[in-house]
């Protein structure tokens, strides 16, 4: 079982950045691949971001392509997403996923849990 707590969404002005952090509990965290995960209203929950189990591997939506950035460190149990240049396209809620698998996984279906979600909103 692992259980994932977001934190660091808020509101910040389109140019802006954020760091978004994912705790994760449970001693399985670093058999797990991880991702970032974000819905708007009245849309899809569509992949952001996903890490390998090892951090060797990493997956880019083509819309973050070159503005966003996964990480994890194992030894604290965290996943992050350093966002820059946001954009009012951005503004979702973002999710924290885990995987049991070792490898970058896309589909919200290889996805086994979740976290609770933090907004992130981007004005004009």
């Amino acid at each position: 079982q692992v259980q994932l707590v977001e934190s660091g969404g808020g509101l910040v002005q389109a140019g802006g950045s954020l760091r978004l952090s994912c705790a994760a509990s449970g001693r399985t965290f670093s058999s797990n691949a991880m991702a970032w995960f974000r819905q708007a209203p009245g849309k899809e929950r569509d992949v952001v971001a996903a890490i390998s189990r090892s951090g060797g591997s990493t997956y880019y939506a083509d819309s973050v392509k070159g503005r966003f950035s996964i990480s994890r460190d194992n030894a604290k149990n965290t996943v992050y997403l350093q966002m820059n240049s946001l954009k009012p396209e951005d503004t979702a809620i973002y999710y924290c996923a885990a995987a049991a698998t070792r490898r970058v996984v896309v589909p919200t279906t290889e996805y086994d849990y979740w976290g609770q979600g933090t907004q992130v909103t981007v004005s004009s």
